[in-house]
C-alpha cells in the first residue's frame, strides 16, 4: 500500500469534493437565480445553451476522467513519475481537443440551438451565452484535467479552494452585469457570460499554481518521446466513459426537444427542478468520487478485497445521504421554487417532480458509487453498454410515451428518469459483485505489455 494510500479516507476526501462541488452547481444556479430576477426567458435560453454546454464538457471530460483514474492507479502502484507523464499528456491533449471544440461551437451554435427546437423568443440570448462561453470553453477543458490531477494525489481541499474563489468572482460579476450598480451597463444574459468566463479564466492559473506547489514540476519533456502508453491508458477508461456521459447528454437533449413541445413554461420548469435536484445527489455524488479515488489507489495496489468492502460501504452511506436530503427537500420544495420564481404553475408542477425524486434518487445513487467504482478498478465498457440501452430505451422512449402520447407532461418524464436510473442501477450492483473489474486494472495491463515485450 503506498503511503498516499494511507492517508486517504472517505470522509477527509469527500467533505472538500462535497464543497467543490456545492460551490461548482452554485456558479449555474446563480446564473439562474440572478437571471430569473431579470427574466424568465433568459432563465431558459442559458439553460438550453448550457445543456450544449454540458455535452460538449462530456466530449473533452472524457480525458479528464481518465486522467483522474489511471493517476490514482499509479499512485498506488508507486510509480508517482508514470502519474506525472499522464498528467502531461491530459492537459496536452485536452488543451488541443478544447480548443478545436471551442471553434466548433463559435461556428455552428446556432445551427446546434435550431436542431433543439428552441421558440423563437429564446434563440437571442441562448445564442449569446453559447457563443460567448462556448467561444472560451477550452479553459474548462484544461482545468478539468489539472484538477483530476491534484484530486487524485488526495489533495481535495486544494481543489475546494480554487472553485471557491471561482464562484465568489462569478457572483461578483453576475451582480454587477445584472443589477448594474455604480452606473455599471445592465448587460443581462452577455454579463453573465462574460463573468463566467473570467472566473474560469482566473480558476486555471490559480489550479497550475496549486499542481506545481503539490505534484512538482511536471514533466513537460517526456512529449519530445511522447509517451504513447499514457495516451493508451487515458483513453482506455476515458474513451468509454465519454461514450457513457455522452449518451446521457444525447439522450438529454432529446428529452429537452420533447419537452419543447410542451412550451417555454414547461422548458423553465425544468431548468428549475433539475438546478434545485441537483443539490439532493450532491452528498452521493461526493461520496462516488472520493470512492473512486479510493478504489483507484486500491486497484492500482491490487488490494482488491479492500475495493470491494470501500464501495459497499460507500453505497449505503450514499444511500442514507440521498434518501435523507431528497425528503427534507420535498418538504420544502414550494419555498425552494419560490426563490426562482412567484409563477404558481410553474411552482406547482415543478413541486410535483420535487415529490417524485424520493423515488429517483435511490437508483441514481446505485449508478453514482457503482460506476464511479467499476470505472475506477478499469472496467469502463459495461457501464456504457448498460447506459446507451436504458438511457435510450427506457428514458427517451418512456419520456415520449408518458410525456407526450398518455399526456402526463413532466410528470410523465421524470417518472421515465426514475425507471431509467433503477435499471442501470441494479445491474452495475450485479456486475460489481461478479468481481470480473478484478481482473482489468490498467497497471496490470501495463506490466503484463511489459513482460511480453522484454521476452
Amino acid at each position: 500500500m503506498s503511503e498516499t494510500q494511507k492517508k486517504l479516507s472517505l470522509f477527509a476526501l469527500t467533505w472538500p469534493i462535497f464543497i467543490e462541488i456545492c460551490l461548482h452547481m452554485l456558479m449555474g444556479n446563480a446564473d439562474t437565480f440572478m437571471l430569473s430576477q431579470y427574466s424568465d426567458n433568459a432563465v431558459a435560453s442559458v439553460g438550453v445553451a448550457n445543456q450544449v454546454l454540458n455535452m460538449v464538457v462530456v466530449m473533452f471530460g472524457f480525458v479528464a476522467m481518465g486522467t483522474g483514474i489511471v493517476v490514482a492507479q499509479h499512485l498506488g502502484a508507486g510509480q508517482p513519475r508514470k502519474a506525472s507523464e499522464v498528467a502531461v499528456v491530459a492537459m496536452v491533449t485536452n488543451l488541443i481537443f478544447g480548443g478545436l471544440l471551442s471553434l466548433a461551437l463559435l461556428g455552428f451554435g446556432e445551427s446546434i440551438l435550431r436542431a433543439m427546437n428552441l421558440p423563437l423568443e429564446l434563440m437571442g440570448d441562448a445564442k449569446l451565452y453559447l457563443g460567448l462561453v462556448g467561444g472560451f470553453v477550452f479553459i474548462e477543458a484544461i482545468m478539468l484535467a489539472a484538477s483530476a490531477t491534484v484530486r487524485s494525489h488526495g489533495f481535495t481541499k486544494d481543489a475546494m479552494y480554487v472553485t471557491i474563489g471561482m464562484n465568489v468572482l462569478n457572483v461578483i460579476g453576475n451582480y454587477l452585469f445584472i443589477f448594474g450598480p455604480f452606473g455599471i451597463p445592465v448587460l443581462g444574459v452577455a454579463g453573465v457570460a462574460l463573468s463566467t468566463v473570467v472566473a474560469r479564466g482566473l480558476g486555471l492559473v490559480a489550479m497550475f499554481v496549486i499542481l506545481y506547489k503539490r505534484v512538482g514540476n511536471l514533466p513537460f519533456r517526456c512529449l519530445l518521446s511522447f509517451p504513447t502508453d499514457a495516451l493508451k491508458s487515458i483513453l482506455r477508461i476515458g474513451v468509454p466513459s465519454a461514450g457513457e456521459n455522452l449518451a446521457y447528454s444525447v439522450s438529454q437533449m432529446m428529452i429537452t426537444y420533447i419537452i419543447s413541445g410542451l412550451g417555454a413554461q414547461a422548458l423553465t420548469t425544468k431548468v428549475y427542478a433539475q438546478n434545485i435536484g441537483m443539490f439532493i445527489f450532491l452528498g452521493s455524488f461526493a461520496i462516488a468520487q472520493a470512492t473512486q479515488i479510493m478504489v483507484g489507489h486500491m486497484t492500482g495496489a491490487r488490494d482488491y478485497e479492500n475495493a470491494y468492502r470501500t464501495c459497499m460501504r460507500s453505497l449505503r452511506i450514499a444511500l442514507g445521504t440521498a434518501v435523507g436530503v431528497a425528503v427534507l427537500f420535498a418538504l420544502f420544495r414550494s419555498q425552494l421554487l419560490g426563490i426562482f420564481t412567484d409563477d404558481p404553475a410553474i411552482i406547482a408542477m415543478g413541486g410535483s417532480l420535487i415529490l417524485l425524486t424520493l423515488v429517483l434518487e435511490p437508483g441514481r445513487t446505485f449508478n453514482l458509487v457503482i460506476i464511479s467504482s467499476l470505472k475506477a478498478a478499469g472496467d469502463a465498457r459495461f457501464p456504457v453498454y448498460m447506459g446507451i440501452l436504458s438511457m435510450f430505451g427506457i428514458a427517451v422512449t418512456l419520456s415520449y410515451l408518458l410525456g407526450i402520447t398518455a399526456g402526463l407532461g413532466l410528470v410523465g418524464v421524470w417518472i421515465a428518469f426514475a425507471a431509467d436510473e433503477w435499471f442501470r442501477g441494479l445491474f452495475m450492483l450485479w456486475r460489481w459483485r461478479t468481481r470480473k473489474w478484478q481482473k482489468m486494472s490498467l497497471i496490470d495491463k501495463i506490466d503484463t505489455k511489459k513482460a511480453t515485450l522484454q521476452a
